[in-house]
Formats: structure tokens, sequence, C-alpha cells
């Protein structure tokens, strides 16, 4: 960076303009901002070509509509992607100031949560540095999803100000293109000139989207994309019939306060249902404009644009682009779906009914009547097609009907109006062929195809873990930047060589070591560096088997109190994961992992060797200290239900041995990296399924049966005594008690309890052979080049997209 690197003053001049002080007198956060603040400007250049770019060139991009963006802090990531990092580091030493204050001082964007987001973010990424055009479509939320607090044990939830400056510092307002929304109202049928008739929508609320666009830095490249970024905001000049402004104002903020407001009253299923109309209709209202850039009809949008919906939250994208083609550009039925359907493609992210998401019929025609009509109309067509197929199979019609008692079927519309429709692992994929949706794939088979999740490298490898990366730099060059699944390939020469082995080992340790003072330093509690790092990060959930893992953890703690014989490798279980503020079970496993931690790290009869940690409000930056201080990654889902994972990779990307199931990616990583190199147990999907459907699963015989899983069961039954404590109830661990043997054990814990334990003792003996796991480390992080995003993005780009890298005057 020019800027700053040969003309320091430029920081200087921007403090003093933003905040009227002296260098001396400015706080990191300010500091932090004015930094970023020059970086944005500095990348704005590229950012404008590659803008100017596509226009000039009128050639097909992708817009990535996702409800989640998880970001993370990008400040090292814009740096890095830039080139830049250590002439500015550099430049920074000599006014004084460590960059690290300046990254630490950066909030994580409150732009996600999970798995979901981190995969967009990571596609951004690796659409950037591949040159390709690529924006994303989400929204601004205020306050994010949550802040997590642990109280007692208990989860709280407070506000993420992540906000709190009230700006984003990578962001430009871009008020001039604002986008009028319609909630409510009517239809009215009119006649134009020519007496054909036409529908016209009266909106009972209207509210602006007001855009904030992000610029993506692509690493290497000039190519720098956009992440828009839709806010709620009110019209001011906006009559209120019956009702106050400050009501008006308050509604329509709400609806991007919050990333998943709490859906467990009616008024928070439709706020959800609010959202996701909001930015879909606001992106569509974006991508229409800018391709009348360049063209003056809409007959060859699919030729130009291709909109890939991240699950189903952004559905609503079909029925809206059907409306303003049908109400605002006069296009027929026919052509309009024949636009549309050859527009748009689908991500499926799960097989969880509970995620495939279906909205009551009342709340579609209360909130969006003219969108709710063509959803009848596309269901009606449908199922004339159904029946000319088919024939009177009236339950056939039913099951694949997008309408159906009183609920419309987000995920069906998504694959009637698509035309492509992906899983994201092969396991998953095959899945909904063969099982979850068969029926749909026997009708569109050519729509079905895989497309397996990866990470970007760069952040989760080159920027999470450079010592690592500078190593790997020193034996196989650079060019895994570029190429990560052939060069990290030939890491698999290294892994007999003994100093190699020493200082990847070494380098681990710096990393434990790293992640022990966070540790203390957020919770208190002293680790061990040389015992096991096990860990598990994710986002709570029955089906995840966070269960399955303090279960465990009950036993060893068990069997160490008293077996007098028994050994074990000192280990550190750290978990990190929020549970939805109104999932009671996952909150109930949370008091319960603090409950058992409380209990383990201050007995000193086993803390020694045995050690619990939960880690508050996990998030990306927290992520980036945890993978690759990771010694086991802990991917223990029941088979058949993680649609892929993406966690599994980082880990094993930073030379983690997985334990887990035969469950999503895992699967992919077993074959690639073989059983030698993984710990494989519990049943894989075509057992889970067999059991379940043969109704011969009883959960209390694995109580009665296995005295370790008794012992585990009747302890937790006792929570005063489980927690020396007597202030506990002893009803405080009902819900996962019932869940377990009342409800007969849905994920089947108890059934692969037995085989986690053999599995656990396998990872025990293998570390006792520091040269074997080292050389297992090695051998995962040579095969884990096929899980980058770069790889992903090609796959989408060769059977989806059908897209070109941009290309700029100079090509």
């Amino acid at each position: 960076m020019a800027e700053i690197y040969n003309y320091k003053q430029t920081f200087v001049d921007t403090l003093q303009q933003l905040y009227g002080k002296e260098l001396e007198y400015t706080t990191n956060r300010e500091r932090y901002n004015a930094l970023a603040r020059i970086i944005r400007i500095y990348a704005g250049d590229n950012w404008r070509e590659s803008k100017e770019a596509i226009i000039q060139s009128n050639q097909k991009q992708v817009y990535y509509f996702s409800m989640e963006f998880l970001m993370g802090r990008l400040l090292t990531n814009n740096l890095m992607n830039l080139g830049i990092y250590n002439d500015v580091a550099d430049s920074l030493a000599e006014l004084g100031i460590d960059i690290n204050d300046l990254e630490n001082a950066e909030d994580d964007a409150g732009l996600g949560n999970g798995g979901l987001g981190r995969l967009a973010a990571c596609f951004l990424d690796s659409i950037a540095s591949l040159g390709y055009p690529g924006q994303g479509n989400s929204i601004r939320y205020q306050y994010g999803f949550f802040k997590q607090n642990i109280r007692d044990g208990y989860q709280q939830e407070t506000v993420d100000p992540w906000l709190l400056d009230g700006k984003y510092e990578w962001e430009i307002n871009r008020y001039d293109e604002a986008v009028e929304i319609g909630y409510g109202g009517y239809t009215s049928i009119t006649h134009n000139e020519e007496g054909n008739a036409q529908v016209e929508y009266v909106p009972e609320t209207k509210i602006l989207a007001v855009p904030y666009d992000v610029p993506v830095i692509g690493q290497g490249t000039k190519t720098t994309n956009t992440l828009r970024l839709w806010k709620a905001e009110p019209f001011y000049d906006y009559p209120i019939a019956g009702g106050s402004f400050e009501d008006y104002e308050h509604d329509t903020r709400s609806i991007t306060n919050f990333l998943y407001p709490d859906d467990s009253t009616h008024e928070g299923r439709k706020l959800r249902l609010k959202q996701q109309y909001f930015f879909s209709s606001a992106g569509v209202h974006w991508l229409l404009e800018r391709f009348l850039y360049e063209n003056t009809s809409f007959d060859t949008l699919p030729d130009k644009i291709v909109i890939q919906i991240n699950d189903t939250h952004p559905t609503l994208v079909i029925p809206e682009l059907m409306r303003l083609l049908l109400d605002e550009y006069g296009y027929t039925w026919e052509r309009a779906w024949d636009i549309v359907s050859n527009a748009v493609a689908y991500t499926n992210h799960t097989i969880l009914a509970e995620a495939l998401e279906s909205w009551p019929v009342e709340y579609v025609s209360e909130l969006f009547p003219r969108v709710y009509q063509i959803i009848e109309e596309i269901d009606r067509r449908f199922r004339t097609l159904l029946f000319n197929t088919y024939g009177d199979d009236r339950d056939k019609i039913e099951r694949l009907a997008i309408i159906s008692g009183g609920q419309v079927r987000m995920a069906y519309l998504a694959i009637v109006g698509s035309f492509s429709v992906n899983g994201v692992a092969a396991l998953h994929t095959e899945i909904l062929k063969n099982q979850e949706m068969r029926d749909f794939y026997d009708l569109f088979p050519e729509k079905f195809n895989n497309k397996t999740n990866g990470v970007t490298h760069r952040r989760w490898f080159a920027y999470a873990n450079p010592e690592l990366a500078a190593l790997v730099t020193s034996k196989i060059g650079d060019a895994w930047l570029k190429h990560p699944e052939d060069e990290f390939k030939k890491l698999l020469n290294y892994k007999d060589d003994i100093q190699f082995r020493n200082d990847f080992m070494a380098i681990k340790k710096q990393h434990k070591e790293k992640l022990a003072k966070h540790i203390e330093a957020v919770t208190g509690v002293e680790v061990d560096v040389n015992s096991i790092f096990d860990i598990q990060i994710k986002r709570l959930h029955a089906y995840k088997r966070q269960l399955l893992n303090v279960l465990h953890i009950i036993y060893l703690y068990n069997r160490l109190k008293t077996d007098s014989t028994f050994k074990m490798q000192p280990r550190t279980f750290i978990f990190g994961a929020k549970s939805a503020p109104s999932y009671a079970f996952a909150k109930q496993v949370i008091k319960l992992i603090n409950t058992v931690a409380e209990r383990v790290n201050n007995d000193p009869a086993t803390n020694h060797l045995l050690k619990v940690v939960f880690l508050p409000n996990y998030n990306v930056s927290q992520a980036e200290l945890l993978f690759p201080a990771a010694d086991v990654s802990e991917q223990i889902s029941t088979a058949g239900k993680e649609a892929s994972g993406t966690g599994n990779m980082k880990f094993m990307m930073n030379g983690a041995l997985t334990i887990g199931t035969l469950d999503g990616a895992n699967v992919e990583i077993d074959e690639l990296v073989g059983d030698d190199n993984i710990v494989i147990f519990g049943m894989t999907d075509e057992e889970v399924d067999k059991l379940r459907s043969s109704n011969t699963y009883v959960s209390w015989d694995y109580y009665h049966n296995d005295p370790r899983i008794k012992a585990v069961l009747d302890l937790i039954a006792q929570p005063k005594i489980l927690a020396n404590n007597d202030k506990l109830s002893d009803t405080e661990f009902n819900l996962i008690l019932d869940d377990l043997l009342m409800h007969n054990d849905s994920y089947f814990v108890l059934k692969d309890f037995a085989s986690y334990i053999e599995a656990q003792e396998r990872v025990d003996q293998l570390y006792q052979d520091q040269e074997t796991w080292a050389k297992i480390c090695i051998h995962n992080i040579a095969m884990s080049g096929f899980f980058s995003s770069d790889r992903t993005i090609e796959d989408y780009v060769r059977d989806i997209w059908h897209i070109e890298p941009i290309k700029f005057n100079q090509d």
C-alpha cells in the first residue's frame, strides 16, 4: 500500500480527519477504523474497474443469495489478499503500532451464525480470488444473531453490538440505490390501453431497503466483487393510517435487527418470513437494474445472470422475479417462467424437515398477496404436470405439491423453480436423490447434482496458521495458494522427514499455548498444553451430538474415580457452540457441559488428566485460534443427518485427526486419507435408516444392559450430586434424560456410545506414539487440498454457472 508504506503520514492524517486527535491520543479501535478506511479506499480502484469490466463486456455473473455471510474480521484477510500485509505492518511498527492490536480491535461482523454463513463467506473469497464475477446478497443485521454469555453454566443471550460505532468500516452506503418493498395490502385487475388485463399490487405498508456495499477482495488478482447488505428503513414522509410513525418505524427496523428472530411465536415467525422476502425482493430489484445497464430486454437474462439461492431462505426470489416480469415488464406467464426457471439454481443444505421450511398459507397470503397468487399459479401448473405424468395418483400429487395441508413448502418451490438442485457432499446428495427427494429426482433427474463443500485455504490455513504455511512453503513452494489440491499432496513426501515432523509438532504446540492463554483469559481455566486438545465447535443441535461427547467425558471421569488401574493420556475437551434462544434441549446440553466442567476441573484427583472447557460466544475469530491448535476433531453427528460440515475440513487442513461417523463430508475425508488416518465409529446411514424403519430400537435396553451408560445417566439424573451443588434442581437435566429414554433416543446416542468409547481409546493409543501421530496429521494436511472452496467454485462454474473470469481491458 503506497499511501502507508511510502508515506505514513496518510495514516496519521486519516486519524486526525476522523477523530480530531494526534496519533498518541487515539485508541486501537480508532486506529483500526482509520486503517480499514484507508484499505477500502486503496482497494477502490480495483473495485470500480471490476464493475466497469463486467458492464463493458456484458458477461455472465452469479448472484449468491444467502441469509448469512459469516465474514469474521476482514482486516488481516484484506491485507493478505492485497499482498500488502507485511508492508503495512512494518510501516505501522515505525509509528510504534503493533498491527495485532488493530486486528484485535475489529469486531466480528454480525452477519451469520453457523456453517451456512461461513460457507457463503468462503465462496465469495474463492469466486473473487479465481477472478470470477460474483456478488453476494444478504441483510445488514443491526445486532447479528446474539452475543452468548455463560452465567452459572447457562447460556444467556444479549445483543451483539458489532455496529456500536454506527457503521461498518468496510461498507459504503448506497442510499441512492434504495429499493421500495411492500407488505400486505391487496391486488386489483386493471386494463391497459390495448384492453389487456393487468394485475396491480397495492401494498398496505411500504418501506425502504437501503443497500450497503462491502468489497470482496480476491487474492493475487484485480477482481473485487461486492457483498450487498440491505437495511430496512422507513419512509419519513409515509402516511400512516391508523397508527403512529413510531410504531411504523419500529416495525420497519425490526426486519433487519436480528438474524433468525425467535420463531416460537406467530409474530416471530412472520418476522422471519418478512426478512426472507425483504432481501430476496431487494436483491432481485438490484440485479434487474444492473442487467439493464447493457441490455434492453430480459429475454437473455439466463444467459447473463445466474441466481444461486443458498438453502431455502431466499426461495421467494422465484415468485418475486415472476411478479416483476409479469406485472412491471409485461411478460406472459410462459415466457416469464422460462426466464426464471433457467436463471435460478438451488443449493440444498439439509435433510432435516425442520430446516426445509414450510410457511402457513395465511402468513404468505397476508404478507405478500401478489406473490402468493403467483405461488398458487406455480402450484396449479405443477399439479397439472404431475397429473399428466402420473395420472390420477392423488397421493403422489399431494406429496409433491408446493402448497399442501395449508403450508407453502419452500424447498419444493425451490426445486420446481430452479434449473439446478445440488447437494453439498456425496452422501448428502445420494440421500436427497434416493430418499428425501426421491420423487423429485424421478421427475427431474437432470436437475440434481453434487457439489461437495470446501473452505478457503487462504483464510483457514495461510492466514490462520502462518507458521505452518511458512513451513509448508519452505518444502513445496507457494503454488499451493493457487492450486491446493495438487500441491498439498507433495507433503506426502515429508511424512518420513524427522525434522519436518518435529517442526510441525512444535508449531502445533505453539498454537496450543496461544489457545491456552486465551482459554485462561476468557474462562479462568488453566489447561495443559501437553494434553490432547479434543475440540468440538459447531452449532448446538441434537443431531450434531455434543451430548454424546459429554456423556463420554462423564464416563471417563467415572472410570478415573472408580478404576485405579485405568490409564489415559491427559486430555482437554473444548466446546464452542451457540443454541438457538428457544431451543430448550440444546440449552440444557450447554448447562450439562458446564456442570461437568465445573466438577472435573475442580477435582484434584483427576484434573491433571481431564479438563473441560466451554468457550462462550464462539465465532470466526475464536475459530482461527481453535483450528490450528486442535489435536482431535470431533465430527460425531448421527450418520445421514449432517449435509456436509466444513469444520471437519478446517481441522483436517490444520493437521488434526478426525474422530467421526460416516456422515456428510467425513465420508469423503475417509476415502481420501484412508482408514489408518481417521478414526471412524458408529452406524452408517444405511444402518440408521434400517434401524429407524424397523421400529426395533429400544433405548431403555441400552440403559439396562450397558453398566457404563447406566452409571452416566444415573449421575445426570442426580444433578446435585453431579454438580456437587445443592442449588441445582432435581429436574435440571430432565429434557436430556427424556430425549434419551422416554423419547427413544432419536439420534441414537446410546446406540453409538460403545463404539464411540472404542474409537476414543484408539485415539488415545495413537497419541502415545508421537511419530505415528505426526505422520497421520501430515497425511491429513496433504490430502486436504480437495476441500478448498476454490475446487468447489470451479465445480459450480463448470456444471451450473457457466461464467468466465472478468475480462479487464488489458486482458
